[in-house]
């Protein structure tokens, strides 16, 4: 079966955890499309295209991997582009609930789309976009954390404020 997987996020930025699964999905699927969510609730640090031109920078050695911005319902996104499979990763318990909430919502708006989960490497679970924006913001070191050019663009973001 040819399956298209959707990985949705807000990726501010995106992580070696993030990376981690879009690797491995990108194994396991025909086509990932990395689903970069304009999230303007969250205020995020990058805006929606600097995200997509970030994470576009760090996938190009994946060529089943497309990224795309997006500020409708997740459901809708993934019908539009043709896909069957949202990709979600826990990294530990504390994900779960709110993760298991989200893919009945989403069963309930769209049963023929199946929410699938993966776990990050070990090495990344511990790992959040929110922790190394703080690293970041204080002038820590985020090199293992994130691709060169993601720690570039945050070094540059935070001496621009």
């Amino acid at each position: 079966m040819q399956i298209t997987a959707i990985y949705p996020g807000t990726f501010d930025p995106i992580t070696n955890g993030h990376l981690d699964l879009i690797h491995r999905a990108s194994r396991l699927y025909k086509k990932v499309i990395v689903a970069v969510a304009e999230s303007r609730g969250k205020q995020p640090l990058f805006a929606l295209e600097e995200r997509v031109a970030l994470i576009e920078g760090v996938v190009d050695e994946f060529p089943n991997v497309q990224v795309i911005g997006f500020n409708n319902l997740l459901v809708e996104c993934a019908k539009q582009h043709g896909a069957s499979v949202i990709l979600r990763g826990l990294r530990a318990v504390s994900d779960f609930e709110y993760e298991f909430q989200m893919a009945g919502m989403n069963r309930r708006l769209a049963p023929d789309i199946e929410t699938v989960f993966l776990t990050p490497a070990e090495q990344y679970e511990f790992i959040s976009s929110s922790m190394i924006r703080e690293i970041a913001r204080l002038n820590g070191d985020v090199s293992s954390f994130v691709s060169d050019s993601v720690k570039d663009r945050l070094i540059k973001k935070f001496k621009a404020e």
